[in-house]
């Protein structure tokens, strides 16, 4: 059975030391976890103002100053260390999908992290709302929508969303605990269909692991933080660098 590490600090040492590279849902209960956008200080101030009109799949957790490694959030961590996995983007284009990017490191790179839904799945679990991708050990699914982003300067773009299977009977629960995290995408945006959000099949997301959804159960569709990569993308920045789908970086923030 994989090793559960329930301490943020545990986890972010076994990812630098090459012992651990799985999504991160189930691990550190408890502390917030963060979606990972590293991109030149000349793009830094439109990409802060798109996080700021889109609160919702981009709520701002820490911005790092140019060239700095250590968050405030998890004091002694390294962000081109700690995190399962990278992408590196260049151009729109995924370039390079990687364990670590210090080689990669540059002075003028900022570094934003974005709360994560993750953050919110202890409480659900607190509640004896068992999550599948956490209990099958598969990362969640995430979906592009239609739902468009207000832009900002060369960031614009539509939401992405993670789906998790939900219980009629606990939906309004789940509502109720993940509303209470706003700095990790709060209640839901959509419970239900998955046509009126623009995904043709649910069984094949763009991002993570499909899950079934079972007779009684309903899809609740939540921002997801990997809404700035495909906002990125778009842009057809340079370079920019960001976290795998998944794979979070993991502060000692409690949530």
């Amino acid at each position: 059975m994989p090793t559960i590490y329930s301490e943020p600090q545990a986890l972010r040492n076994a990812v630098r030391q090459g012992e651990f590279s799985q999504p991160t849902a189930g691990h550190a209960p408890g502390f917030l976890q963060a979606n990972l956008m590293i991109v030149p200080q000349a793009e830094a101030f439109d990409f802060l103002l798109f996080c700021q009109r889109n609160p919702k799949p981009c709520p701002l957790i820490e911005v790092l100053s140019p060239g700095a490694l250590e968050p405030l959030c998890a004091p002694g961590a390294n962000i081109a260390t700690d995190i399962p996995g990278y992408r590196v983007y260049r151009d729109g284009a995924l370039a390079d999908e990687r364990t670590g990017v210090a080689s990669l490191w540059r002075d003028d790179f900022v570094a934003f992290l974005i709360g994560c839904s993750f953050s919110f799945e202890s409480a659900v679990a607190e509640e004896g709302i068992a999550l599948r991708h956490v209990v099958q050990g598969r990362n969640v699914a995430m979906y592009r929508t239609n739902i468009a982003c207000v832009p900002a300067g060369r960031f614009s773009g539509d939401m992405v969303v993670s789906m998790r299977p939900i219980k009629s009977r606990d939906v309004a629960r789940v509502v109720e605990i993940s509303g209470r995290f706003p700095i990790a995408h709060g209640a839901p945006v959509h419970i239900g269909n998955p046509a009126a959000l623009g995904i043709a099949d649910i069984a094949r997301p763009d991002y993570g692991d499909a899950v079934a959804i079972e007779n009684d159960e309903v899809p609740v569709f939540w921002a997801c933080g990997v809404t700035p990569q495909w906002a990125a993308q778009k842009s057809r920045l340079s370079v920019c660098i960001t976290h795998a789908p998944g794979k979070m970086f993991v502060t000692d923030v409690r949530g």
